[in-house]
């Protein structure tokens, strides 16, 4: 495996071959590379649409010379046309717009019919993270542009994959990280790179968002029956259904979710990443966390913190779905920041689109607006044919989402000890320390006894790009993790080795 590098990819180190997952029909396509003219349509497809989806619908239609031609979801009660209709007219009150500004859309459940349609220029896709990469690389092969949510993977193998295909096909390949075009964002990153509060110490991402407990079942749950349950699950293992709903809350499973590093922690990441020209995957990694308080079935962490050990800037990203303390509405913060960045620096720090000095007086304001252009920014890019115009290029998207992902990979190889046994393992590193001690009095504050309701703290540990390979001080960890880097797909949904 070539080193992930900017430099690499860029200049031509893409793995040449035909693909051995490629349905039949785009087999028989050659790429496109035809440049749109400045009065034609770009004509997209949505793919999945039970969540964010429906917000793309909503964007796309407001960009001027767009049309969405084509609607995909394995589910068919969300095809319905009364399905859509209510949507719009219920959050937008959008219908009649839509059905005149569109026309005709056509609606499909299986997303090769989409990817055989040369009526569709590019794909927006939005369905859970086991597809995304798979349905990408199909779309980069078959001449389709692609925004593709993040995480852009669900491991990192194929995330490497998927930017190997983009290039390869020469395809504008947005990742769905949009606080890169928060319009804020370059003027906040130029004032701390330029050194106007001295030298940075420790870089934050924040994602505490409030999440309700799924409940527990008594057992495999019936599919919904307007659903294909083996195409669903697609890439990942055939397993049975062991939560209330199908859609949405299979986030806080490994399979087919991330749970909330990769879902909403990597927006931020991505920021900081931005902000202290952090490239490498390299540097070591690890986890701190649980599920505490809701003794439900899910499996991802509701409160955790990772810290990536880069230099000279180390990174934190702290997950917390509790809220401030038990029987509380709010929740909590580092600065005032509950999602979003925080900088520390010599002489102050940047914090919820502030900057403050070490007195906490104000600054500089920076207005950040979240992003809200993303799509717009991508589809410029379509029309341009320039990599270079996307705020968010898959390379990017890759490397963010692989860090959370390698975020993950420490905490599920993790072991679950008592509070003051992962205090003192982690006497070494002051930074984890200090989270550490954070995270353990937001635990305490929601009834969580430290003896009783151990956290779990994973190795530290260390990915080589070129060998695809993690290390750690802990053998058995060691395998497991580096199991997780690439799993086994299942026939037919398998990302190929050579794309």
């Amino acid at each position: 495996m070539n080193r992930i590098t900017r430099r690499n990819f860029l200049h031509g180190s893409v793995a040449a071959g035909a693909s051995l997952a490629l349905p039949r029909r785009i087999m028989s396509q050659q790429p496109k590379s035809n440049v749109l003219g400045a009065n034609d349509d770009v004509r997209v497809a949505v793919v999945g649409f039970n969540g964010q989806g429906k917000y793309h619908i909503w964007n796309l239609q407001n960009i001027p010379g767009v049309r969405i031609v084509a609607l995909c979801d394995l589910d068919e009660e969300t095809l319905k046309g009364d399905s859509l209709k209510n949507y719009l007219m219920e959050h937008f009150n959008q219908t009649e717009k839509f059905r005149e500004k569109q026309g005709n859309v056509a609606a499909h459940v299986d997303v090769r019919r989409v990817l055989d349609d040369p009526g569709v220029d590019a794909i927006v896709i939005a369905t859970p993270d086991h597809w995304h990469a798979l349905i990408a690389i199909w779309a980069c092969q078959a001449g389709k542009d692609v925004y593709v949510e993040k995480p852009i993977s669900h491991n990192v193998w194929e995330g490497y994959k998927l930017v190997e295909a983009a290039r390869k096909y020469d395809r504008i390949v947005q990742a769905g990280t949009q606080r890169r075009s928060d319009q804020g964002m370059p003027e906040m990153v130029q004032y701390l790179q330029e050194g106007n509060l001295g030298e940075m110490r420790v870089a934050y991402a924040m994602g505490y968002w409030g999440r309700p407990s799924l409940g527990n079942v008594a057992g495999p749950q019936a599919p919904p029956a307007t659903i294909d349950y083996n195409v669903w699950c697609g890439p990942g293992p055939l397993e049975p259904l062991l939560r209330k709903r199908l859609h949405y809350d299979w986030r806080f499973f490994w399979n087919p979710g991330s749970g909330e590093l990769p879902n909403n922690g990597v927006h931020f990441v991505d920021l900081v990443r931005w902000i202290l020209k952090e490239d490498s995957l390299s540097a070591p990694v690890m986890s701190v966390g649980g599920r505490f308080v809701w003794n439900d079935c899910g499996q991802t962490p509701n409160s955790m913190f990772t810290v990536w050990d880069t230099k000279p800037v180390p990174i934190i990203c702290g997950i917390r779905n509790l809220p401030r303390k038990t029987g509380d509405t709010a929740l909590d913060h580092v600065k005032d920041v509950r999602a979003g960045v925080v900088i520390e620096c010599e002489h102050g720090c940047v914090a919820g689109g502030w900057a403050y000095d070490n007195e906490g007086n104000k600054l500089k304001q920076f207005k950040l607006d979240q992003g809200g252009q993303h799509m717009a920014n991508f589809i410029k890019a379509v029309r341009s044919r320039k990599q270079s115009d996307l705020n968010a290029d898959i390379l990017e998207g890759h490397i963010s989402s692989s860090m959370c992902i390698l975020g993950n990979i420490s905490y599920r190889v993790g072991k679950a000890l008592p509070a003051d046994e992962i205090k003192e393992s982690l006497q070494g590193n002051a930074v984890a320390h200090e989270r550490f001690t954070s995270f353990q009095a937001h635990m305490e504050a929601n009834g969580v006894n430290p003896a009783e309701d151990k956290a779990t703290i994973g190795p530290w540990i260390k990915f080589d790009p070129e060998k695809m390979h993690i290390s750690t001080d802990h053998p058995t960890a060691e395998l497991m993790a580096n199991a997780l880097l690439k799993p086994k797909y299942r026939e037919p949904f398998v990302v190929p080795d050579q794309v």
